[in-house]
């Protein structure tokens, strides 16, 4: 019974130790300055700076495994109910990857490490979460958009591809040529001078086509992207206040809890000018 209890009592100090702000702003440092020192590895450096980055990298990666064996003793079972956790277990095992042999390629994703940001920044998993509870909504969109991509991307096929002109072949030649074509044009780079002006010295009431469609893709529906994911984080931190409600005291309460300490106030009074025996 006391081995448990000392067990208990160890795994407790240790999740208050590693989720105390001061270790989870230490681990924010790491990987701050990790970042920094694996983007001067791909610079032209003297040896010996490359090495001292190398030795700096390795110290970094261990401590990295420190936190996680730390994190594997206090949670124990527990840690494995956590997406974030696998997430980081994942990021630091291919870190240690050798550098040499057929997975030397896989070195290159200790890059990856910086994505431990977001696990261990709050705010950063907040929008993260809202980026997956606003997957299905945003398949929605995207079907809808493939819609009206395959429908114009067709329709121009024939309105357009069919002149020789070899600037029309090649935006609108096939299907897939005019669907490539209407996205340059729907993110709008170089849509005017590069492909709707020459299409519409060929076609002159081609605008007619090209308008809308910018209007109904870049203006409307993309849109509905950002209104999807902002609902989505608002949905996450209206579940957020459920599980951490806010008390707030009104001025009713605070009346009431004056008279209450009125009351006991006076009843020790009472008992202080009571004779004693």
């Amino acid at each position: 019974m006391q081995q448990s209890s000392s067990h208990h009592n160890a795994s407790s100090w240790l999740i208050r130790w590693v989720e105390n702000p001061w270790f989870t702003n230490s681990i924010i440092a790491l990987i701050l300055i990790n970042a920094v020192t694996l983007g001067m590895e791909t610079m032209t450096l003297a040896p010996q700076t490359l090495r001292a980055l190398h030795i700096l990298d390795w110290i970094i990666l261990c401590l990295f495994t420190l936190e996680l064996v730390l994190k594997l003793l206090a949670y124990r079972q527990h840690f494995f109910r956590g997406g974030w956790n696998w997430f980081d277990l994942i990021i630091v095992t291919l870190s240690w990857i050798p550098s040499s042999g057929p997975l030397s390629v896989l070195r290159a994703f200790r890059i990856l490490r910086i994505l431990r940001l977001f696990s261990v920044v709050p705010q950063m998993r907040r929008v993260i979460g809202a980026l997956g509870h606003s997957l299905p909504g945003m398949a929605s969109v995207v079907g809808v958009l493939g819609i009206i991509f395959y429908v114009s991307a067709v329709l121009v096929t024939k309105l357009f591809g069919s002149h020789p002109d070899a600037q029309m072949q090649e935006w609108f030649g096939s299907i897939g040529a005019s669907a490539y074509t209407l996205f340059q044009v729907m993110t709008l780079e170089s849509w005017s001078m590069g492909i709707v002006r020459p299409t519409m010295e060929l076609f002159p009431l081609s605008w007619l086509f090209f308008v809308p469609f910018i209007i109904v893709t870049s203006f409307a529906v993309l849109n509905l992207f950002i209104g999807i994911i902002v609902d989505a984080m608002q949905v996450m931190h209206d579940e957020e206040e459920k599980h951490h409600p806010q008390v707030v005291a009104t001025k009713a309460d605070i009346d009431a809890i004056k008279t209450q300490l009125e009351q006991i106030a006076a009843r020790l009074r009472e008992k202080d000018a009571e004779p004693k025996a």
